[in-house]
């Protein structure tokens, strides 16, 4: 019976949305996942990390931050406001999904997969300010956020493929060179998180505020020297798709994220030699989620699910008349002939 129905059911069967409704939502949870960590970033760089000092009210006495902690305590508290419009968005592409007929529940599984990362990722949060942004547990808080990136450009990527097993369209050390790229730019970022937890913004003007012990420096290094490799990898995965004659579309994607690193690269050595100037910092996060989308657009490039059915791709409805051929006709009466058929046998028999 209809009441017995969930409620993604009772939406499921009063609204059909489009292909391209899916797609597009699950494109939103992508932007939203980036705008989180910016946003996340910049609280960080206007040290309001403890605008709102405990968690999950933003005072003991007050939900919402008073006049008295000025705009520090506004902008964390607008920070904390966002996790509500990224989990509407998660939301919307759940229920989209589920709504799409036929239904896919691999696009269930992972739009249900990034909500649960950003309420973890909410907690950790919490944790970071009743820890007084305990450099770890803010490391651990971003790789969250890289993590929900991660799904959501998975799940864009699967609005726009078929259900069929995963087949590799290269060779698998080609394949394999791909994984490595994925690897060692995942050390980047995580090494990138160490620079952030050991640097000078602290996320609080207070003097108390925990830092990781080790020289940020040497640690910039170590980041610069897999930036390196990185890149190297990127170039060798190019010249080694060109070599076994890749699709150029495939090729023209390690190419987009040659010119992604590149501009990436300029603004950390910008960034580093202008002694970390809060602006350009926050350009370098965004960076940061602009180049971890281009390699996994790379890996997941490299292999095919398949095209979706016609149903799951929305295509137009057949017209009368390929409906009409498409139809045998009743048994013991001739099958209709089609006009140029008709005129190719006239022709024939003159």
């Amino acid at each position: 019976m209809p009441n017995s129905l969930n409620p993604l059911e009772q939406i499921a069967q009063r609204w059909q949305p489009s292909a391209r409704f899916v797609r597009r939502a699950a494109l939103a949870t992508v932007v939203m996942a980036v705008v989180i960590v910016v946003t996340g970033g910049a609280v960080r760089l206007t040290q309001s990390g403890l605008g709102c000092p405990t968690w999950p009210t933003c005072t003991e006495e007050s939900l919402t931050p008073t006049r008295e902690m000025g705009i520090n305590g506004v902008i964390e508290f607008g920070n904390r406001m966002l996790t509500y419009v990224l989990c509407a968005v998660v939301g919307l592409f759940i229920i989209a999904a589920r709504a799409r007929s036929p239904r896919r529940r691999s696009l269930t599984r992972l739009g249900w997969a990034q909500f649960w990362i950003v309420m973890g990722n909410a907690v950790v949060g919490g944790v970071t300010v009743l820890t007084g942004l305990n450099p770890y547990i803010v490391s651990a808080h971003f790789l969250l956020s890289t993590s929900l990136l991660t799904v959501s450009v998975v799940g864009w990527q699967r609005t726009r493929e078929g259900d069929a097993e995963p087949r590799d369209l290269v060779v698998r050390p080609v394949r394999q060179l791909s994984w490595l790229l994925v690897v060692a730019s995942g050390v980047l970022i995580m090494i990138g998180t160490v620079v952030t937890g050991a640097g000078k913004h602290a996320g609080d003007a207070s003097k108390d505020v925990h830092r990781i012990p080790l020289d940020w420096r040497e640690v910039t290094q170590l980041h610069v020297d897999f930036v390196f490799i990185v890149l190297g990898l990127t170039v060798a995965l190019w010249f080694t798709l060109r070599a076994v004659k890749a699709p150029a579309d495939r090729r023209r994607t390690v190419l987009e994220l040659l010119g992604v690193l590149l501009a990436q690269g300029a603004i950390g050595y910008t960034q580093y030699f202008l002694g970390q100037p809060e602006l350009v910092v926050g350009l370098h996060m965004l960076g940061s989620c602009l180049v971890w989308i281009a390699v996994l657009r790379v890996l997941l490039c490299l292999r095919e699910r398949g095209e979706q059915s016609p149903e799951s791709a929305g295509t137009t409805e057949p017209t009368a008349e390929t409906t009409a051929s498409a139809v045998p006709a009743p048994a013991g009466e001739p099958e209709a002939v089609q006009p140029e058929a008709a005129a190719s046998s006239a022709a024939s028999n003159r």
